[in-house]
């Protein structure tokens, strides 16, 4: 993928909406943002209460932020017509391509310091439990997130069953549970209320950081764990990150103008893309529906079992 030739086109973009006049868009009243689960509301609202604000200054119209406490309630909002912007994972996107091809546009992904766009869903333990690989779990309790993460839970049914280890609860693992996001399971497996979880993280960087940017790296940056208690105890096949949506609903002008704010955001605001990208990221880059298509495919086949 040509990465440079994409990002200079779309600062070409950047140049021209950021330097518009923040007249009041006559089409809409207000911009509703949806954020996905995964940590508590109160925080989520806090990362994104910069963009709140750049997003209100741009488009001239109030901006509302949306926090529900799961996956759904974000899945909804933008089928609904609710929502106009979300960051979605990638299974995620794929119900919402799923449910309604014509309801959001993805625009954008999260590109990694290395310029590449892939995550991991991350198998964890603590240091404690004498757990090294899922070869160790057998009997012990396996923690995911959302039934709509795409690493707290479509890709590790996908996989983990394929390495061998059923995910019928009682089978293998003594128990299968859903804690309700990622913040949830990390701090399940950190306080042993669990033996071991999946989240996500880009795999860069240093395990004491949480790596460089994903769910670990936000519960350490809030000190919710103390990484060198944790162990990685497995990795998934390399996910494509999630995209940014805007609803198919909106004026033209108004696509264009929030997908070059979350283009520039990196380079305007470092700190704000910071909390928005859940850590070091290059920025954020184009990306269109054919990166998803496998996704979908594989949502597809997971709603028929």
């Amino acid at each position: 993928m040509k990465l440079v030739s994409k990002v200079a086109a779309l600062a070409a973009v950047s140049m021209i909406a950021l330097n518009a006049t923040a007249a009041v868009a006559e089409e809409i009243s207000e911009f509703r943002i949806g954020i996905l689960g995964g940590e508590n509301a109160s925080d989520r609202l806090r990362a994104y209460s910069c963009l709140e604000e750049k997003t209100a200054d741009l488009l001239g119209v109030p901006v509302k932020l949306f926090a529900p406490a799961d996956y759904n309630g974000v899945i909804e909002g933008l089928l609904g017509g609710n929502l106009d912007m979300a960051w979605l994972g990638a299974s995620g996107y794929a119900k919402v391509y799923i449910t309604d091809p014509e309801a959001v546009d993805p625009v954008l992904v999260k590109v990694n310091v290395d310029g590449g766009y892939g995550y991991y869903s991350i198998g964890f333990a603590r240091n404690d439990a004498e757990i090294n690989s899922l070869a160790d779990m057998k009997g012990k309790v396996f923690g995911f997130g959302d039934p709509n993460s795409t690493s707290g839970y479509l890709i590790p049914s996908i996989a983990i069953p394929q390495e061998g280890y059923s995910m019928e609860p009682g089978d293998y693992f003594g128990d299968v549970k859903f804690t309700g996001g990622h913040e949830q399971t990390i701090v399940a497996v950190s306080n042993g209320d669990i033996d071991a979880g999946v989240t996500w993280a880009d795999g860069l960087g240093e395990w004491e950081d949480g790596y460089n940017s994903g769910a670990l790296r936000k519960a350490s940056d809030a000190g919710l764990v103390d990484m060198t208690e944790l162990r990685e105890i497995w990795r998934s096949p390399v996910i494509p990150e999630g995209p940014i949506v805007l609803s198919k609903k909106l004026p033209e002008d108004v696509k264009i103008k929030m997908t070059a704010l979350m283009a520039s955001l990196n380079s305007m605001d470092p700190e704000c893309a910071y909390g928005v990208a859940a850590g070091e990221t290059k920025g954020f880059m184009p990306i269109t529906h054919e990166a998803y298509v496998n996704i979908v495919e594989a949502r597809k086949a997971k709603n028929k079992n």
